[in-house]
């Protein structure tokens, strides 16, 4: 009986560790997702998670308050984008105000292949070589003989 006593009691008390340590896990885990939905307003090119500029510390704070105070992360991420700008979102939402955001990239892809195709095509070739101008370059590409002029 004692032995099933001490594993009873060992097994209760891992359980309570594990329960007390569960809330600031869930909410580091839950910072660390939002924080990888969001832009550092600094770099551009990196969430703030990633980043390691002073706004991106003090966003990632505020995201954690937030969320200690029960906010879902739907909520932080709509009040982000309430005060910074639907650019802050990494993936901001398809709208009027963003469709140079999602569709930017590709129209300037598409401008600089157009432009580019248009150049070659207009691009004409060399005429050929005169039969005077020929025989020059052979002369003047044959080894061992000096052009005398």
């Amino acid at each position: 009986m004692p032995r099933e006593l001490l594993f009873a009691l060992c097994f209760l008390l891992a359980t309570a560790a594990h329960a007390a340590a569960t809330p600031a896990q869930e909410v580091d885990e839950r910072v660390e997702a939002v924080s990888h939905q969001l832009r550092c307003l600094v770099c551009q090119n990196q969430t703030i998670a990633e980043s390691n500029a002073d706004l991106a510390v003090d966003l990632r704070r505020q995201v954690r308050e937030l969320l200690a105070e029960g906010k879902s992360e739907e909520q932080v991420l709509a009040y982000m984008t309430e005060r910074y700008g639907d650019f802050v979102v990494y993936r901001p939402p398809l709208r009027s105000s963003t469709l140079l955001l999602w569709f930017g990239p590709a129209v300037l892809l598409l401008a600089g292949a157009t432009g580019l195709a248009w150049r070659i095509r207009r691009m004409r070739p060399a005429p050929p070589l005169q039969q005077a101008e020929y025989e020059r370059a052979e002369q003047l590409l044959r080894p061992g003989k000096e052009e005398s002029q």
